[in-house]
């Protein structure tokens, strides 16, 4: 396979473009001393946006209301389950991986 520059300039400008936001609050922040309340709230952003990830899986949109995906609620049941029994996020990742598996081919 061979690759011309522009398409090997594409990637490379792709890949510094997504990790220039990633990189830089962290090389910005590193040296500061910032508030605890803010950093008691940033501690909640991971729960939010995991949160927001789960709604949006299990609850699906139609018309007139909101309908619940019963079977991304049913995958959701052990993965939470281990989850919170656990506190690991490897047995939880692989609860949910398994589960998802098992009950799609299940249904």
């Amino acid at each position: 396979m061979t690759v011309d520059l522009s398409v090997l300039l594409i990637i490379l400008g792709c890949a510094l473009v997504t990790w220039i936001p990633r990189i830089t609050p962290f090389v910005v922040v590193r040296n500061m001393n910032l508030p605890k309340a803010f950093l008691r709230w940033l501690s909640y952003i991971p729960v939010c946006l995991l949160t927001a990830l789960i709604v949006q899986g299990v609850i699906r949109k139609s018309d007139p209301v909101p309908a619940v995906d019963w079977l991304n609620l049913a995958i959701l049941v052990p993965t939470l389950f281990t989850a919170i029994k656990t506190k690991s996020l490897l047995m939880t990742v692989l609860t949910g991986i398994v589960s998802a598996a098992l009950f799609r081919w299940l249904f």
